[in-house]
């Protein structure tokens, strides 16, 4: 059984992944939000990175169009990493987001805009279909979703998308979604910090509908897209001391603890922490130690 298997797998629709995958955002530098003008990730190394990955037994890689930085594209990396690779790994990607060739920010696309950029990571990503498309929204800014996910439906039913997901929503997102198209995952925000997706319900929504919640900033919680900053919560250091792990697998197990579909998409360009990332599929908490890290944190490490 390869590493990325031992947390055990669940279906994107008809697409089976190992629960551990890899988010390739940090592909292109160290984030989108300005922060991603540092020396970029030489391309051969990121190919490596990739096939590392894709050997430990990733099958199943976050990605999109505006994940690019001045010199580095997270989907022409991906393109040319499977280029060579000879075993499938289903690609997720999302549309919604845009951003001009300099890196600006555009707005929301409109419906009628969603062909392109579905178009757009086809051409990137050397495909003649995408296996999914998350519809990502502006959160609780957004009142409906009806048209646009319409429109990745219709795209759908041409053959151009396998599935649909949706991501930075709420429930009734979801089950708006639902009633146009199936859903077969939900990225949002989550982790031991930043627990949203509990308070509103969406988590257990979508065990209830069979539907994978696929957790971004699971390890960097609150600090999002910043670089890594040495772990200062007790809890966290405490359980890791018990099982010789490092706080980042500790953070991965308690979320992958939180239920048989959620997943998890830690991105690193760094090979040891990808290692790492993917063993934390082996650690499992006790009842004690999950309770401890859902108290809050009472100091410092």
């Amino acid at each position: 059984m390869s590493a990325a298997a031992a947390a055990g797998t669940w279906k994107l629709g008809d697409l089976e992944v190992n629960r551990i995958g890899y988010g390739a955002m940090r592909l292109t530098g160290n984030g989108m939000m300005g922060n991603s003008d540092g020396t970029p990730i030489d391309r051969d190394a990121a190919v490596g990175l990739l096939h590392s990955a894709f050997e430990q037994g990733v099958n199943h890689i976050d990605t999109a169009a505006f994940y690019f930085s001045p010199l580095r594209s997270a989907n022409e990396l991906i393109n040319r990493a499977l280029s060579s690779w000879y075993r499938d790994v289903v690609v997720v990607t999302k549309v919604g987001p845009a951003r001009d060739p300099s890196g600006e920010w555009l707005t929301m696309a409109r419906p009628d805009q969603l062909r392109g950029q579905v178009e757009e990571n086809l051409r990137q990503l050397g495909r003649d279909h995408l296996d999914v498309v998350n519809l990502r929204c502006n959160g609780p800014r957004t009142a409906s979703i009806t048209e646009h996910f319409g429109a990745l439906a219709e795209l759908r039913q041409a053959g151009l998308i396998r599935h649909l997901g949706l991501s930075a929503v709420r429930p009734q997102h979801v089950a708006e979604a639902l009633t146009i198209a199936p859903v077969v995952c939900v990225q949002n925000s989550y982790g031991l910090d930043w627990r949203r997706a509990d308070e509103s319900g969406l988590v257990d929504l979508c065990q209830e509908q069979g539907i994978a919640f696929v957790p971004f900033f699971a390890v960097s919680g609150l600090r999002r897209e910043a670089a890594a900053v040495q772990e200062h919560d007790a809890r966290v250091h405490s359980v890791a001391h018990a099982h010789n792990a490092t706080p980042a697998q500790v953070r991965l197990a308690w979320t992958l603890h939180r239920g048989p579909h959620v997943l998890a998409i830690p991105g690193t360009t760094n090979p040891a922490h990808l290692t790492e990332n993917i063993a934390a599929g082996n650690l499992q908490l006790t009842e004690e130690e999950l309770a401890l890290l859902d108290k809050p944190d009472e100091g410092t490490a």
